[in-house]
């Protein structure tokens, strides 16, 4: 996936100024798909030039005017074309998950701490999606469409980060006992 693809999403969902998507991204998006402030503006000029998107400059009082951008149907149309592929699927790529092969090879007391400092991240992450959950989503067995959707990539969200925290519990588990 292209951070285009994430962004027609986003603007789909509602037109925002670049400044409203980086705040966005950190919310929700920016759990499954990160990007910078600078390359969501980069790539915002690109789909602009590209027709994908298109801006309105909106006035504001006391502070300077914001580029407000919406998906054009050609935006549109080149997301529709995006979703009815298949993606290849995503390995996972993890520098720590290399470290935990390899602590035989070294220092297994700086990679447990590695592992530690992952474990909180994880449990931090996992407890921040458990709020969104109650929050959002009290009575998902009647979601449709667009909530259904955005309950079930939550959800994913929260299966992933308990396998996380569930593997790297045990892991240091289980070389703790070892000790």
């Amino acid at each position: 996936m292209a951070l285009e693809h994430a962004l027609l999403v986003a603007l789909l969902e509602q037109p925002a100024s670049g400044l409203d998507l980086t705040r966005r991204f950190e919310r929700s998006i920016g759990f499954f798909w990160s990007a910078s402030h600078q390359q969501i503006y980069r790539t915002l000029a690109r789909m602009e030039a590209a027709g994908w998107v298109v801006s309105e400059t909106v006035e504001q009082t006391g502070r300077p005017n914001k580029k407000v951008s919406s998906v054009t149907n050609t935006g549109r149309d080149v997301l529709r074309a995006w979703l009815a592929t298949t993606p290849d699927p995503e390995p996972i790529r993890s520098s720590l998950v290399v470290q935990m092969r390899g602590a035989s090879y070294g220092d297994r007391g700086e990679v447990a701490r590695s592992v530690r400092t992952h474990l909180v991240e994880h449990q931090q992450r996992l407890a921040i999606y458990e709020q969104f959950m109650a929050r959002d989503y009290p009575s998902p067995d009647d979601l449709v469409g667009q909530d259904l959707d955005h309950y079930l990539v939550l959800r994913g969200g929260l299966i992933t980060e308990r396998g996380w925290v569930d593997w790297l519990t045990e892991y240091l588990a289980r070389h703790e006992g070892q000790q």
